[in-house]
């Protein structure tokens, strides 16, 4: 006759329940280290924290890879605008490259971005791409500042 492995099931066993909660909060100072009805309230509101923080960090990167984009424009002097305008028209101008690999090589490979936000500029130029409106109507004439 053979024997399961397991005889209980782990994650109703209290002892394993209890054991899971305290390894998460071996790094927590005082009684929050070993104190279960402590530590349970401290690792949960610890993993409040966690599901905020991803969330920041992905807006974080965001506006950093915006920033670098940005700069990298306006040192150029072809898009002054910055980010959105240069966006716009490299997806006008069927170029597909989300915003980390336009800061990855407006940092590392800075002839490269040179050339990419040629393309962009020569575009902005045909359509007339404005940072807050995008292309201009027919009906208007004149150039926008």
């Amino acid at each position: 006759m053979l024997m399961p492995r397991h005889i209980n099931n782990i994650k109703n066993d209290g002892y394993w329940r209890r054991r899971q909660i305290l390894k998460m909060s071996a790094h927590f100072y005082g009684r929050a280290q070993n104190c279960f009805s402590i530590a349970i309230r401290r690792v949960q509101r610890a993993l409040q924290y966690v599901v905020v923080g991803r969330r920041l960090n992905k807006i974080h990167h965001k506006t950093t890879w915006e920033g670098r984009i940005t700069a990298a424009c306006q040192e150029l002097g072809n898009i002054p605008e910055g980010s959105p305008v240069m966006l716009e028209s490299l997806a006008r101008s069927q170029v597909l490259l989300n915003r980390q690999s336009l800061a990855n090589l407006a940092i590392w490979e800075p002839r490269t971005f040179k050339a990419i936000n040629a393309i962009a500029a020569d575009k902005v130029k045909k359509e007339k791409i404005h940072p807050n409106i995008g292309p201009l109507p027919t009906s208007i004439k004149g150039d926008l500042p």
